[in-house]
């Protein structure tokens, strides 16, 4: 199991949160997803064995918003 931490470029209403954390919460191996609305962050906790934070990043990126970082811990 490991957690991702995602910097987005500004979210810009709380419609943003709700597309973003639906559809992160769809991918399998996704356990926990939280957007964190005024810090433009995402956080996940995910399967490594079934999905990466490359795999999440590029969801976000799907639906229109920039990932400008991310961090990836084990737990």
């Amino acid at each position: 199991m490991s957690k991702v931490t995602m910097k987005l470029d500004a979210l810009t209403c709380p419609s943003c949160m709700t597309k973003i954390e639906g559809a992160l919460s769809k991918k399998d191996g996704v356990q926990n997803v939280k957007v964190l609305f005024n810090a433009s962050k995402v956080k996940a906790e995910f399967d490594d064995s079934t999905v990466s934070a490359e795999d999440l990043a590029n969801v976000v990126t799907d639906l229109g918003y920039a990932v400008q970082s991310s961090k990836v811990k084990a737990l």
